[in-house]
C-alpha cells in the first residue's frame, strides 16, 4: 500500500468519524455541512508530488454556488474548491499557507494516525459556526 493510501485510511478512521458526528456529510475528500445561513465546506487536498496534505475551509450560501461561466452547483455537490475565498487549516488569513501535514517519513500505522490526531487538534468543528466565522 502506498504511503499517500495510508494516509488517506488513518484520515477516514481517524477524523472522518468525528465530521460525521459533527453533522458533515460527503465523501473523502470533500465534505460539507448544511446550517441555516451557510454551507461549511472542508476538503483534504494532497500535494502532487506526494508526502503532504493540507485542509481546506471554505463557506457558500445555503443554495450552493453559481460559478462565474453560470454554471450551478447544487449544495449536496458543492465542494471547497468551488470557492474563491479558502482558508488552510491553520492560517490565519486567506492569503497564509496554512498547516502541510508532512507524513513523508511515516512508516507504521501508529505514524499516520498521529498525523491524522495531528488535524484533529485543528479542527474546531464541533462549533457550527467556526468555518463561516473566518469569513466575516
Amino acid at each position: 500500500m502506498k504511503s499517500r493510501e495510508k494516509m488517506q485510511r488513518a484520515l477516514r478512521n481517524r477524523v472522518i468519524p468525528i465530521l460525521r458526528r459533527q453533522g458533515f456529510k460527503g465523501s473523502f475528500p470533500h465534505f460539507r455541512r448544511a446550517n441555516e445561513q451557510n454551507i461549511d465546506l472542508l476538503t483534504f487536498q494532497f500535494n502532487r508530488w506526494g508526502g503532504s496534505f493540507v485542509v481546506e475551509l471554505a463557506s457558500c450560501p445555503p443554495e450552493g454556488m453559481t460559478m462565474s461561466w453560470g454554471e450551478k452547483i447544487p449544495p449536496n455537490k458543492v465542494n471547497a474548491h468551488h470557492v474563491n475565498e479558502r482558508y488552510r487549516l491553520g492560517a490565519n488569513s486567506f492569503e497564509a499557507e496554512g498547516i502541510w501535514f508532512d507524513y513523508e517519513t511515516a512508516s507504521s500505522v501508529e505514524d499516520y494516525d498521529e498525523i491524522a490526531g495531528k488535524v484533529l487538534q485543528h479542527l474546531k468543528s464541533s462549533d457550527s459556526t467556526w468555518i463561516s466565522s473566518l469569513f466575516r
